[in-house]
């Protein structure tokens, strides 16, 4: 059921209001940030094993929640069990991470200790593939329990994005900027594939663009029969170094980055065959204007194939590259805003499953793989947000509900007619999945609002599912969990429903009108206003005990939604979702009883911080105050991928679309309290972005509050620092919010 009511009397949300949140004990910023979390734990990096037997999976310790082991359950419901911890295998030693390590787990948003990435080795569920200091483990599974073993290779620089080959006898990884093979017999020595690796060039390494805006983690894979490696050649010597002052309580550490800012010269890529014995190349001529690689396999009879991207993302063509036989592009996807990249390319006995927005709205296709001809497949009456799998029957994907809300899973019939729902499904909540290689097993995570995500594994074609491993929310989380008020504003067009949540405050001081909060991110790729558990729901818990109405909003140009909806962005960073948070706050007060309109705040991180800075720097912002974390300031210091595919060139930062977005130009228009927050050493948003507008508001004369992180990346983590911010904006908001007592 649609819970969006644009014409809801008053009389009715003023009783929906009352019943928002249950009364509950004080909850308090310790517990929120404490151990165990209230939501309990998610097995991370879950994974069917190839041949179905096994869940696999990264836990925390119990001796310290930030070292992960790995571990594993049998796929029949059997009791998880552990595999191996790094404290089994360092013998006491502290684990090592040289920087590139430390920046590849920045990339997938990794800020644990121990095990923090591991792979099946081969598809008979007998070995796992794992990194730890630099070094290479397998721990295979036996009759007499779990063995792990070092693999004996030279010392010297880490081992870096070791996979193994389909049939599990050999692997390859990279060090120094080379690829290496190495058989997994008795005595093997590794085999150099490539030799000019340098500080500037390396081979099967996802490069920082690719890694960070593409999710392209990886560069190179194995062809099915495991005899060839189609691998990446990068060239970064003509991108520019940035230093980075890592800066410490005690010290500072300068480090260099590799880092193509908007505007700037960007890596270099080549691709080729190599083979995994003798080490001999064959280069794939790329089409002409390729920029970036976004995607790269093997389709089943061994042709490899790359997804390359121009420069400005409008382009995006799929090649194969069939040996004796020249370049065939199968097809190609163009927009005139931008094509997003995505993972859906899977071969059907009908042709290969493609996705695409053309529609105007992102469905899946069916492409014949020698004519390039279109076959529409799914007619979701929202977008599909991507395939999880197919057999030789169907396709499995998600696809958005209620108004991208919600997330369901379904099963399409290749051969045309309607999807259907798969078991389990259900208003008000949100489903995903991953699958075995045989699309017969599905790993499916379900969460709804107010409910911690939980994993389970089921069969296709059967109701019956199996709970996995994983800690239990606390007992507590019921007392705290609140129900949001779901609202459909109106974009600043007149037209556009905007989804937002608002949480009334549990008490009001002395009768008088609650203050708000305003959480919103407001970028590109990104939803937060949905039924899936939000990692949030304690903190809005947590403000409004404390008096506190809290509003969260998704504006124009996010995700879930049409494509007319997600293009806001194009050419218009700070016009359109500021204009869409402007008219929203402006429209609460008028359609919630009891805000106080000139006491609504805002906090955003990230592109939410760009947003949160950008709201106050504003002759006519609708904000008292408002806490900017992590915030881009001069979009010409960002990175070539996502800046560009969204604002074009810059031409030296004189572009229009730039200028319109740059913040320390817009200083003097402060007139509101502003928080800023950063981390010195966040190699995402560097911590110039907070410097440039520093300098800019102290040149205007303009009084604001700052407060940094030493030595903490983008995201701020540890429990220390997290719980220090929160108190901090606590304070913030209650001097600039709360009436005078």
């Amino acid at each position: 059921m649609n819970t969006c009511f644009l014409r809801t009397p008053l009389a009715v949300l003023a009783l929906s209001l009352l019943g928002g949140a249950a009364a509950a004990a004080d909850l308090s910023l310790e517990r929120i940030h404490a151990d165990p979390p209230l939501a309990g734990r998610l097995p991370r990096q879950a994974e069917v094993s190839p041949g179905g037997q096994w869940v696999s999976f990264l836990r925390p310790s119990q001796a310290d929640s930030e070292v992960l082991e790995l571990w594993a359950q049998p796929s029949d419901g059997g009791e998880p069990r552990k595999l191996v911890a790094a404290a089994d295998l360092l013998g006491g030693a502290e684990q090592r991470l040289s920087e590139a390590e430390k920046m590849a787990l920045e990339r997938r948003r990794i800020s644990q200790r121990g095990i923090t990435g591991y792979q099946w080795c081969g598809s008979d569920d007998r070995a796992l593939l794992f990194p730890l200091s630099g070094d290479l483990y397998l721990v295979r599974l036996t009759a007499g329990g779990p063995q792990a073993q070092k693999l004996a290779l030279p010392p010297g620089s880490p081992k870096l994005e070791a996979r193994c080959n389909p049939n599990g006898k050999s692997l390859a990884y990279v060090q120094d900027g080379n690829l290496f093979s190495l058989p997994l017999t008795d005595g093997a020595k590794p085999t150099p594939l490539t030799r000019d690796g340098s500080a500037t060039v390396s081979w099967g390494l996802a490069e920082f663009a690719a890694a960070e805006e593409l999710a392209r983690q990886r560069g190179y894979w194995w062809s099915k029969d495991g005899r060839s490696l189609l691998a990446l050649r990068v060239d970064e010597s003509g991108v520019a170094v940035k230093t980075r002052a890592q800066i410490f309580a005690d010290r500072t550490a300068l480090t260099e980055q590799r880092y193509p800012a908007a505007g700037e010269a960007n890596a270099r890529l080549a691709a080729f065959v190599i083979d995994a014995s003798t080490g001999a190349q064959r280069e794939l001529p790329l089409p002409a204007g390729t920029e970036y690689i976004a995607r790269a396999g093997w389709f089943a009879d061994g042709t490899p194939w790359l997804q390359s991207f121009t420069r400005d993302q409008t382009r995006l063509t799929l090649t194969e590259y069939k040996p004796g036989a020249a370049p065939h592009d199968i097809t190609v996807e163009t927009d005139p805003a931008w094509v997003e990249v995505h993972d859906d390319l899977i071969e059907t006995p009908r042709g290969l499953l493609w996705s695409s927005e053309a529609s105007g709205r992102r469905q899946l296709l069916l492409i014949d793989r020698r004519s390039g001809a279109r076959t529409p497949l799914t007619q979701q009456p929202e977008p599909v947000a991507h395939a999880i799998c197919a057999d030789a029957q169907q396709v499995v994907f998600a696809a958005a509900g209620d108004v991208g809300k919600a997330q369901e899973l379904y099963a399409q019939p290749l051969a045309g007619g309607p999807a259907r729902l798969l078991p389990g499904a259900g208003s008000r909540q949100w489903r995903d999945a991953k699958a075995d290689s045989g699309c017969t097993r599905l790993l499916v995570t379900r969460s709804a609002w107010g409910l911690p995500p939980r994993l389970e594994l089921r069969r296709l074609g059967q109701d019956a599912a199996i709970a996995l491993a994983g800690d239990p929310p606390s007992q507590d989380l019921p007392a705290y969990t609140n129900t949001p008020l779901a609202l459909a504003l109106t974009a600043a067009d007149g037209r556009t429903p905007l989804n937002a949540f608002f949480f009334p405050a549990q008490q009001r001081r002395d009768g008088k009108q609650q203050p708000v909060i305003v959480m919103a991110y407001g970028g590109p790729g990104a939803s937060t206003v949905s039924w899936a558990w939000g990692r949030d729901m304690p903190r809005i818990a947590y403000w409004q005990q404390r008096g506190y109405g809290v509003l969260t909003l998704d504006t124009r140009g996010m995700q879930h939604r049409d494509r007319e909806f997600t293009r806001a962005h194009h050419r218009a960073f700070g016009k359109n979702e500021v204009a869409d948070l402007f008219a929203a706050v402006r429209e609460l007060p008028r359609r919630v009883p009891g805000v106080d309109p000139a006491r609504i705040g805002f906090f955003g991180w990230s592109y939410g911080g760009f947003l949160a800075a950008r709201a106050v720097l504003d002759a006519d912002t609708p904000f008292a105050a408002s806490v900017a974390v992590a915030p881009v300031t001069d979009w010409t210091l960002y990175d070539t991928v996502y800046t560009e595919r969204y604002l074009g060139m810059p031409d030296g930062g004189k572009a229009e679309t730039y200028a319109r977005a740059h913040l320390p130009s817009r200083a003097a228009l402060l007139n509101r309290p502003l928080l800023l927050v950063h981390g010195t050493a966040d190699d995402n948003v560097l911590f110039e972005h907070t410097l440039r507008l520093v300098e800019a508001l102290q040149t205007a004369g303009k009084t604001f509050d700052l407060q940094i992180y030493p030595g903490k990346a983008h995201g701020i983590a540890g429990r220390a620092a997290q719980l220090h911010l929160y108190r901090t904006m606590d304070a913030f908001f209650d001097q600039h919010l709360q009436p005078s007592r």
